[in-house]
């Protein structure tokens, strides 16, 4: 966040709100920490897997591009499913991501409407 209060404490670094892991998931979030902290929202989509039994994609777009935004913040989020299922929701311009899928090669993208590339392959 540009220009953040000096001694400001993000949500990346508090269990539950940017990151969360459990036998069924793994959330790692990126955004307006307040908002993230406030909707616990790792720990929030891991729970929507856990009780509600949502696919981990459905359950990170949920609370990525609804409940923080309705509660007046932005960022996105990585999800990992225990069945191997990812997530990338963010609600912003976009989000620098990275993965190796299924088949090995490894894929890089930043906005909604970028094809899957190998990196340095264009």
């Amino acid at each position: 966040m540009t220009n953040k209060r000096y001694g400001r404490v993000g949500d990346s670094s508090i269990i539950g709100a940017g990151t969360w892991a459990d036998p069924r998931c793994a959330v790692s979030g990126t955004g307006w920490g307040e908002y993230y902290i406030r909707a616990a929202a790792a720990h929030e989509i891991c729970a929507r897997v856990r009780l509600a039994g949502d696919h981990i994609a459905r359950a990170a777009d949920q609370v990525i591009n609804h409940d923080i935004p309705k509660a007046g913040g932005d960022g996105g989020a990585i999800a990992l499913g225990a069945d191997g299922s990812v997530a990338f929701p963010f609600n912003t311009g976009g989000m620098y991501r990275g993965w190796i899928g299924a088949d090995g090669v490894p894929h890089v993208a930043i906005y909604k409407t970028d094809a899957l590339v190998m990196p340095g392959k264009g």
